[in-house]
């Protein structure tokens, strides 16, 4: 792997233990980060704090992948296509604006890409797509018991019940972008 190829995508699709999970198992990603970003508060804002739906933040990651083994657009297209893009504030029972489904660009070529991505992906949902677009301000890492939190509690109720059929929806729809 050349680290000149490596680039950072920044989304959030409700929860960030699921989109954490999904990505984790992504062809070409290299590092998948859980944290926060798109809040007025300033500071770096707590899970607590983020709860509490009062920062403005959303609960997103960080997906370090390399270029030459899956494209941004790529990234995206398995984004977009496993959360529901078409629910306001709300992912399944999580509800606030902290599970907001985002999309935070870095350059305006990510941006471009995004806007296409999104066109593209219309025709395919029922209801009108509320993904919001937006220019990265900054991004805070949730703290460490967010981290790897599929990987390290599978067992767990919200794991089982939420997250393994999100990576079932994954593996079928993108079975040619996993991981081997």
């Amino acid at each position: 792997m050349n680290k000149e190829n490596l680039q950072i995508a920044t989304v959030g699709g409700g929860c960030f233990w699921c989109t954490e999970a999904v990505f984790q198992e992504v062809k070409g990603v290299e590092k998948v980060v859980s944290g926060y970003s798109g809040g007025s508060v300033p500071g770096h804002p707590t899970y607590k704090e983020i709860c509490s739906g009062l920062t403005g933040h959303a609960e997103v990651i960080q997906i370090t992948f390399d270029a030459n083994v899956i494209s941004y657009e790529d990234i995206l297209v398995v984004f977009m296509t496993t959360h529901d893009p078409t629910t306001l504030n709300r992912q399944g029972g999580d509800v606030g604006t902290q599970y907001r489904s985002v999309i935070y660009y870095h350059d305006q070529k990510q941006k471009d890409t995004a806007e296409k991505v999104l066109k593209d992906v219309t025709p395919y949902y029922d209801d009108a797509i509320v993904t919001e677009l937006t220019a990265l301000d900054v991004f805070y890492k949730a703290e460490d018991y967010h981290q790897d939190y599929y990987r390290n509690n599978q067992s767990e109720g919200f794991c089982s019940f939420v997250i393994t059929p999100k990576l079932a929806k994954l593996r079928k729809l993108h079975a040619d972008k996993l991981k081997g």
